[in-house]
């Protein structure tokens, strides 16, 4: 599989010489009504920073902004051919991995992956706590055994990665990004990306990890509110800036200022969690157009995607 650190495919100019193609993003993911995660919140952040998703649906979450009550897995078949159908019509630089739903499909995307070895992986581990353990361990041991090995970026909270990864911790400290990276790198992972890592309030940290060093690292100020969907949001902007061209640490420092930026607007549709605001940057301030006025047909300046200025 390819190093991360260089860049991904160029995007490819159309045959009716049409410059400028978008490079694309494979995501599998399911449904979320929420708009919370799922699907819904790959595509809004693959295109905020600048690349075009191809959306592949492994299933449908019953849920609403406060909990989740029960998940319907699509047929892995169903799966395979979504994704075989469009890759063998449109070049992908990422395959971005969210919630597969099964077992079944989980060995499927693997199989997947290993015939397109050149594309990079980028891999979430959701929280799986709503989950019984019937379902739940079976698909964290088909995630552990046949996606990791394929996987080039793991992506999760600290919590997670910590109690999928390391269940028998002894330390008297909680494992470090290195500890968690060398555990994913026992399974094939060449990086891993490990967020929310408790520091002195009010701040968390967040590092891209190797089993030999912490490559990089950047806090941010804890913000106080429930959010759902962040770690997909990260994950979705981590594997499009890598096809846009990003080199991996700079991948990793924009997608986690993107990721900011979009819980600092975030908001509450209902009554549970809030939902970050991934297209924060279209959001005109009614501080400078007080009157709601159309103006001239120049671009407010939050209308400019602030995350592809420099690489297009």
């Amino acid at each position: 599989m390819t190093n991360p650190n260089t860049p991904p495919v160029d995007a490819r100019a159309s045959e009716d010489g049409v410059d400028g193609v978008l490079p694309c993003v494979l995501a599998f993911n399911a449904n979320d009504p929420s708009g919370a995660g799922g699907l819904a919140g790959d595509v809004t952040a693959i295109a905020s920073v600048g690349a075009h998703a191809l959306p592949v649906l492994t299933g449908a979450y019953v849920r609403d902004t406060t909990e989740i009550y029960d998940f319907f897995p699509l047929d892995e078949d169903a799966v395979a051919e979504q994704a075989r159908a469009i890759l063998e019509d449109v070049p992908v630089q990422v395959i971005k991995v969210g919630f597969a739903g099964s077992p079944e499909t989980l060995s499927a995307i693997a199989e997947l992956a290993c015939d397109y070895p050149d594309v990079p992986v980028v891999a979430f581990m959701p929280n799986l706590s709503w989950w019984d353990d019937a379902r739940l361990d079976p698909y964290q041991d088909a995630f552990l055994e046949l996606l990791l090995p394929q996987t080039t970026v793991l992506v999760g909270s600290h919590n997670t990665l910590w109690r999928w990864l390391l269940p028998d911790w002894s330390g008297s400290k909680s494992p470090g990004p290195r500890d968690i990276a060398r555990a994913a790198a026992d399974k094939g992972v060449a990086y891993t990306l490990v967020t929310g890592i408790a520091l002195a309030e009010p701040f968390i940290d967040n590092a891209l990890a190797t089993p030999q060093s912490v490559l990089c690292h950047q806090k941010f100020e804890r913000i106080d509110a429930a959010f759902g969907g962040a770690c997909d949001t990260l994950s979705a902007a981590l594997a499009a800036l890598l096809a846009d061209g990003s080199v991996l640490p700079a991948a990793f420092t924009e997608a986690l200022q993107y990721l900011d930026r979009c819980l600092d607007a975030g908001f509450r549709p209902g009554m549970g969690q809030a939902v970050p605001d991934r297209l924060f940057w279209a959001q005109v301030d009614d501080d400078e157009n007080p009157d709601g006025d159309a103006g001239d047909d120049s671009l407010h300046p939050l209308m400019e995607p602030p995350f592809n200025e420099t690489r297009h």
